[in-house]
């Protein structure tokens, strides 16, 4: 499948680096949210096993990434300067614990020695703390760089709902890779309380998978392909924080539409695995006021799977999104997801319900 015949851009070991990466990372963050959010107390607004699961999860996957493509720089979320004080030894000292303990966990199926992992390859605290630091790049029009969020949809993971590890290659500013991890997300809609974990791959010209996120080498893959909607079936897949994005306008938008169906919510770039697999018909996120710019972490691996899946994405006035202009997506307005059948229907309607919200502003 995916896992073969690659283009110039990509080596041959390039999606299996990125598959085991993301599945090892994935592994960390579960061991987080069952060893620090379920056995510790935590206040509403304690961040701290959302910091020790970033870095930790960055480290990994840098330190993997370092090892196998050495010269590709990175655009992360995260870096150590924090970590290195002397205040903040303890945290260290838990993270490099953790990074460790993912590195040196026994190699599965289709994963080597060669990327940094197995039980020879523990690194040091400053090894680790560099690793981090590796996702300083500020991306740009040309070159090859990968993009990552260690957890996206950090107030998924802490009530122990949807979120994802992110990680995506850009080379020229087009997404050529990207791999969406989602430890908790069902493997199948039709049993919603059935297995979880599924990990989403796609490469340019090859198609979009799901691949079982615990044995993702090895196991039955799903090639992906968003299904053509019906006035019945059309739905929002959306955020669940309205911070996140303006569910007002999101439902004047489907008024417009004609849609019946509730929304989807739920956290994180989940939401476009849910897209190329069927699960609702369109991902829209629009703006909840002026200033904000997405982070290329927060689409460019979504972006891919959609359009290997069939769909298309763009922003609210149907432009492409432009990875080329740095950490972020500039002055995009907003993001929308959908079918090839769908899509222009529903930049109309968000093409009508922005208009009607200026004029109500004159008013």
């Amino acid at each position: 499948m995916l896992l073969r015949t690659l283009k110039p851009a990509l080596t041959a070991a390039t999606p299996q680096v990125a598959v085991a990466a993301v599945r090892r990372a994935c592994v960390l963050t579960a061991s987080v949210f069952n060893k620090l959010v379920k056995q510790e107390t935590l206040t509403k607004d304690d961040k701290s096993p959302v910091t020790v699961g970033d870095y930790s999860a960055q480290a990994v996957i840098n330190t993997i990434l370092g090892r196998t493509f050495p010269q590709d720089p990175i655009v992360g979320e995260e870096d150590a300067d924090d970590l290195r004080q002397e205040s903040a030894r303890a945290l260290r000292e838990r993270i490099v614990q953790l990074a460790n303990d993912t590195l040196i966990a026994p190699l599965v199926e289709g994963e080597k020695e060669d990327w940094g992992l197995g039980p020879s390859q523990g690194r040091t605290a400053d090894e680790l703390l560099d690793a981090i630091d590796r996702g300083n790049y500020d991306g740009g029009r040309t070159g090859r760089f990968w993009t990552l969020d260690p957890i996206d949809g950090t107030k998924g993971f802490l009530r122990g709902e949807q979120y994802a590890v992110c990680l995506a290659l850009i080379v020229d500013a087009r997404v050529e890779l990207g791999v969406i991890g989602c430890p908790n997300l069902p493997v199948s809609t039709s049993d919603p309380s059935g297995p979880r974990g599924c990990l989403f791959v796609a490469v340019r010209g090859q198609g979009a998978y799901q691949l079982p996120l615990d044995n993702p080498f090895s196991g039955a893959a799903t090639r992906l392909t968003i299904p053509r909607t019906t006035p019945e079936t059309l739905n929002f897949l959306e955020s669940v924080e309205k911070a996140h994005a303006k569910l007002s306008f999101n439902e004047r938008v489907a008024q417009i539409l004609g849609v019946t169906r509730p929304p989807t919510r739920m956290d994180s770039q989940a939401k476009y695995g849910a897209l190329a697999r069927g699960d609702g018909a369109v991902y829209l996120r629009m703006p909840t006021g002026t200033g904000y710019k997405e982070k290329i972490w927060d689409h460019a691996p979504g972006s891919v799977l959609v359009e290997e899946a069939g769909g298309v994405i763009t922003d609210g006035r149907g432009k492409p999104l432009d990875f080329g202009l740095g950490r972020t997506l500039g002055e995009n307005y907003g993001v929308v997801a959908a079918g090839k059948d769908v899509h222009d229907k529903v930049i109309a309607a968000v093409m009508q319900a922005k208009a009607e919200e200026d004029a109500a502003a004159r008013a």
